[in-house]
């Protein structure tokens, strides 16, 4: 018997149940298929201006945010925007279709793909969705977009469509479910709000105490 089937057989025993009774199963069913909405701030309730209230509640937690008008000009905003920091062109990605489908040509930048280094200075993430509410950026892990993207580099940028930007948690969860299918979830999923940081050492805000220094989100199609 494995480490994992002991602990299941010991909580059976604990409930006097063997886990196959039909009413259990038909209660814990019924509870996935008609689980109530919990309660949802007014502020994630928005409909017309979720990409507005996102923008706003990101740069107030220190993340700098760029509308693109279409996909095709991300490479030459990403080029810009390293060259006013006086950053190399150079970036880690991952193997993210959408990503891979941009005409980096147009834009002089070195690619190297996979996941981040601990010399990786940018890393770039294409985003599953916004969230309004708090500014969030929520990523799942997996090859296409690496999660030591998120961390490791000092430098974050990325990408989220303007269609992807939901009003609230919930809103996200269900996005995430639709697309994944019932009984499959990707391994990790993180959220992301501004940059890393810190006050724990005389209430001194640091950034990046814990992960990237800099977060600069490109919004494409919400203008």
């Amino acid at each position: 018997m494995s480490d994992r089937a002991k602990i299941f057989a010991g909580i059976r025993r604990a409930l006097g149940v063997t886990g196959a009774e039909d009413s259990r199963r038909h209660t814990v069913n019924a509870r996935l298929a008609e689980a109530p909405e919990s309660v949802i701030p007014a502020r994630g309730r928005v409909a017309a201006d979720k990409v507005a209230l996102f923008r706003a509640e990101a740069e107030r937690v220190f993340a700098t945010v760029e509308d693109v008008a279409s996909a095709e000009e991300i490479p030459a905003r990403i080029a810009d925007f390293l060259r006013a920091k006086n950053l190399p062109l150079q970036l880690r990605k991952g193997a993210d279709p959408y990503l891979a489908a941009l005409p980096w040509e147009s834009a002089a930048l070195r690619l190297d793909e996979g996941r981040a280094q601990p010399e990786d200075r940018v890393g770039l993430s294409h985003a599953f969705a916004g969230i309004a509410e708090t500014g969030t950026l929520a990523l799942v892990s997996g090859p296409d977009n690496p999660t030591t993207l998120n961390f490791l580099p000092e430098t974050h940028i990325v990408v989220v469509e303007a269609w992807a930007i939901v009003g609230d948690y919930e809103a996200f969860w269900a996005k995430l479910r639709a697309a994944y299918g019932e009984g499959t979830m990707p391994r990790t999923v993180n959220f992301i709000t501004g940059p890393s940081r810190s006050a724990d050492i005389e209430q001194t805000l640091l950034l990046g105490a814990h992960g990237p220094r800099a977060l600069h989100i490109l919004i494409v199609g919400g203008s």
